[in-house]
């Protein structure tokens, strides 16, 4: 899909007044803190999502299952509030599809429903089920995957050059623990019943010990690479480095993350466009219907970075100076308003949780026709959309120049979507 972008102008960058430069340095320097925390959060949810996966594999229940699925959700908490470092950050998104990407044709990783359909010209592996098959051709390569093993996996991200191919990262796992979610626009997560894991005559949907190891692999995966990420942001990382080597840059990196998010990304790819076109598999979180709360912990996460505060799952503070306080030294009434944006925003995300939860699920609200569905989800898009032109605005009072912001065609070109 095209991408559109935001750009705002000001003074060049090198005339900034010099007076923030402690500031900025001081606020780079919490912002990477924040990152550290962020990621080490994730690693160590993922670690307990490793062991609940683990125990799945070895004792196969309904109880392991569920704790597994519990673990699941769990890990998602830290890691979307991690996303605003996408878009500013190099290091972030050279990395960032390994373990997040979406949508994905599942029918690459394992059994579908017949009306799943199977290879198009788009993807001639929409439904290669690497779990059924222990070798295949990928573009004439026979590809030997007796052994499911995570360099397998890696090897399989994307296969073909087609995004949609996603062997690895957290919602590869969700698809494995859940399953698809056949219930369109009805209430109802993905029901992948527990023995699809069990041994010998129990094991239903066939291959159910190479499904097993599809699945610890992939966690496994998830471990080593957010393993990597809480490295980079470490005392000595070399993400914290490039960040925090050039204080000016450092802000950029940060409000491009913010707004980016904000705009194109949450507002546009993630909630206004499953809106126009009425589709359930546009939720992020598909398979587990757990969409409401990815998007109110990618908003909560834009939040915690413009406050320069961050509680961690243990429920310790990490926090400092902020964005916030270098925009209300310029001026405090763009400050205040833009706080105020910021929970308006979550105030909407958090509408949209609560109704989630109560059972009127993110699939219901994208149905056509539903006005109150549409009424949550696009009071979450305008927030986002509105918080974007205020943090524009503190790009302009910070004296950056031409930064940009992530775009959708969503929101900047609707028609686009159709053709």
């Amino acid at each position: 899909m095209t991408r559109t972008f935001l750009t705002t102008s000001a003074a060049v960058l090198a005339l900034t007044a010099p007076a923030f430069a402690a500031n900025k340095a001081d606020v780079v320097a919490n912002y990477a803190d924040i990152a550290a925390a962020k990621y080490e959060d994730s690693l160590i949810t993922a670690k307990t999502l490793q062991a609940a996966v683990n125990a799945l594999i070895e004792n196969p229940s309904a109880e392991a299952l569920h704790n597994a699925q519990g673990a699941w959700l769990a890990s998602r908490v830290p890691y979307q509030q991690t996303e605003v470092y996408r878009f500013g950050n190099a290091a972030v998104d050279d990395w960032e599809g390994k373990v997040n990407a979406w949508p994905l044709d599942e029918g690459l990783i394992d059994y579908v429903d017949a009306a799943y359909g199977g290879p198009s010209d788009e993807n001639p592996l929409a439904a290669l089920n690497v779990i059924a098959n222990a070798s295949f051709d990928i573009s004439g390569a026979t590809i030997d995957a007796a052994e499911i093993t995570p360099a397998l996996l890696e090897s399989l991200h994307e296969a073909d050059g087609v995004e949609a191919n996603v062997a690895t990262g957290y919602h590869a796992i969700e698809f494995l623990l859940w399953g698809q979610d056949m219930n369109g626009h009805n209430h109802g997560a993905g029901d992948r019943p527990w023995t699809d894991f069990a041994a010998g005559d129990a094991c239903t949907g066939d291959n159910c010990d190479r499904r097993g190891a599809y699945l610890k692999a992939a966690t496994d995966l998830l471990v080593s690479d957010l393993e990597f990420m809480a490295a980079q942001w470490s005392t000595d990382g070399e993400a914290r480095a490039t960040v925090t080597g050039n204080a000016d840059a450092g802000i950029v990196a940060i409000l491009t993350g913010m707004g980016s998010l904000s705009y194109g990304e949450q507002a546009g790819e993630r909630m206004r466009l499953g809106l126009l076109l009425n589709d359930p598999e546009e939720e992020h979180d598909c398979f587990s219907d757990n969409t409401h709360n990815s998007h109110f912990y990618d908003g909560l996460g834009i939040q915690n970075v413009y406050l320069g505060e961050y509680v961690r799952v243990d429920g310790s503070l990490v926090s400092g100076p902020s964005v916030s306080d270098l925009v209300s030294e310029v001026n405090a009434d763009l400050d205040a308003e833009l706080q105020a944006k910021l929970s308006t925003t979550m105030m909407s995300l958090g509408r949209i949780k609560t109704a989630a939860e109560a059972g009127f699920s993110y699939d219901q609200m994208l149905e056509r026709g539903n006005a109150a569905g549409e009424a949550l989800v696009m009071g979450g898009v305008d927030g986002l959309v509105d918080q974007t032109k205020s943090i524009e605005a503190a790009v302009t009072a910070l004296g950056l120049d031409n930064l940009a912001f992530e775009g959708s065609d969503s929101l900047d070109n609707p028609d686009a979507v159709f053709h």
